[in-house]
């Protein structure tokens, strides 16, 4: 047994040049139709928003209409129509332009979506290190290589907010805090949350100070958790599994608390009026599924390829459990949200899915979403048998994975481009550039160690695993 178990223990990932040329053909493929999609939408061509097309701007007008009704009097909500926008913004102040605008929103966007993946394969890790799991030992390499892009995302997020944050985030224009005709008092009253300890209308202080702190946190205990797992390599004592669950139970507890305010932070804080209490655990559980789909699918094809070979149907019906578990947990925490907000019929709450729910294109991916992320992933994992298939879980991640894209895009879009939204050639050309740079990290990190941690305590566990 000892001698399988060096087998298993010796496998070295190897990045073959195809791989990656197939990924550079991804990103070829992503930037071409990137570029397609900004020169159709700086043109206004085929390409723009639906609700300037046929019956869309019937759509459009009754949508304003219903929210200037919803709002009853009790408050002008800036950020329910681009129209009533300019109306508030004061002279001097010009609209971004609407290509502009609808750039940014997409890069924001994915750069969420994608930093969850990230962060994910570290809470998958420090999960299975609290949990002293033994059957996920063959497995935690995958999301140790997904880690690698909480760096690149940190910084991209930082970037992007002093590129973008004036067109995204509502909150960030000072003449909101201005006693006068464009002054907010709903927003003035979260300005503490941003700014402190400077002055509303400022530079967000605490905003960018939490930002920083997350990433950073983040980042260090991703180093502190890999430099054990590879020291295991190296010496074979227990030591190093048990400094990593102290300082994944340590990571577990930060990240309860900053993953939620992350959310709020980067997603919530778009439609500034609008708030949700379920809302960190609502992004938290869209992050984890993807994550989960990510991790599994990164193991099948690596299994398809012959590498892991200390993974048998009984991890990926692990794998699977996971993927068909927490998609059912996802729709709890949209159903929860949803319900609330639906049964208490209050204007300001009932105002976001209003808009999403009949505005174009949000109407469509609002229902596209629950059936990728709910009702394929429940019929196709549901039998015993599906979750033991490299084949079904091939087909049915990337059904998570895309059903939770659209899911964030729900999420940002309508926040920032209000009835103007479009999903088009710009919207999918940078998810793929996204997509393929995202898996050129996590392949070349994964091609740098074992694929197996050799001295894990737990990898007998592993290799005997049954269910």
């Amino acid at each position: 047994m000892a001698h399988h178990q060096t087998i298993v223990a010796d496998e070295q990932y190897v990045y073959r040049t195809e791989t990656r040329n197939k990924l550079f053909i991804l990103l070829g493929v992503g930037v071409a139709l990137f570029i397609l999609g900004l020169i159709l939408a700086m043109s206004g061509g085929g390409d723009h928003h639906g609700a300037e097309h046929g019956g869309g701007h019937a759509e459009t007008v009754n949508t304003s209409k219903l929210v200037a009704g919803l709002q009853d009097g009790q408050q002008h909500d800036t950020e329910t129509s681009s129209e009533e926008d300019q109306h508030e913004v004061p002279a001097g102040h010009h609209e971004t332009t609407y290509w502009v605008k609808r750039l940014f929103t997409t890069l924001w966007m994915n750069n969420v979506f994608f930093a969850g993946l990230g962060i994910i394969g570290l809470f998958f890790i420090a999960i299975q290190y609290a949990a002293q799991a033994g059957w996920s030992a063959g497995v935690l390499r995958v999301p140790m290589a997904m880690a690698n892009w909480i760096p690149i995302a940190g910084v991209l997020m930082l970037v992007l907010w002093f590129i973008t944050g004036h067109d995204i985030f509502h909150w960030t224009h000072d003449y909101l805090y201005k006693e006068g005709a464009t002054f907010d008092p709903i927003i003035n009253k979260k300005a503490p949350f941003f700014f402190w300890p400077g002055s509303p209308g400022g530079f967000p202080i605490f905003y960018i100070f939490r930002m920083v702190l997350f990433f950073g946190m983040w980042y260090w205990f991703f180093i502190m958790i890999r430099r054990n797992m590879l020291a295991e390599d190296l010496d074979p004592s227990t030591s190093y599994w048990y400094k990593n669950r102290v300082v994944s139970t340590v990571f577990l507890i930060f990240f309860g608390v900053s993953s939620s305010i992350a959310a709020w932070d980067w997603v919530m804080s778009i439609d500034t009026h609008w708030f949700s209490t379920m809302f960190g655990w609502y992004v938290f559980a869209s992050w984890w599924v993807t994550g989960l789909a990510m991790i599994t699918l990164i193991v099948a094809y690596l299994k398809s390829a012959g590498y892991l070979k200390v993974v048998n149907e009984n991890h990926l019906h692990d794998l699977g459990k996971f993927c068909f578990a927490f998609s059912i947990f996802w729709t709890y925490i949209w159903f929860g949200q949803f319900l609330l907000i639906y049964y208490a019929n209050i204007p300001e709450e009932s105002v976001y899915f209003i808009e999403r729910i009949t505005t174009s294109p949000y109407g469509w991916i609002f229902y596209t979403s629950l059936i990728l992320n709910f009702v394929l992933p429940f019929l196709l994992l549901m039998t015993r048998d599906a979750k033991r298939q490299v084949s079904m879980l091939k087909v049915v991640c990337p059904i998570i994975i895309v059903g939770h894209w659209f899911d964030f895009y729900n999420m940002v879009t309508p926040g920032v481009m209000q009835l103007q939204g479009g999903l088009g050639f710009l919207e999918i050309g940078l998810s793929l550039v996204f997509l393929a740079v995202f898996l050129l990290v996590v392949l070349s990190s994964l091609a740098k160690h074992p694929l197996v941690g050799k001295n894990h305590p737990m990898l007998q566990e592993s290799l005997h695993h049954h269910i």
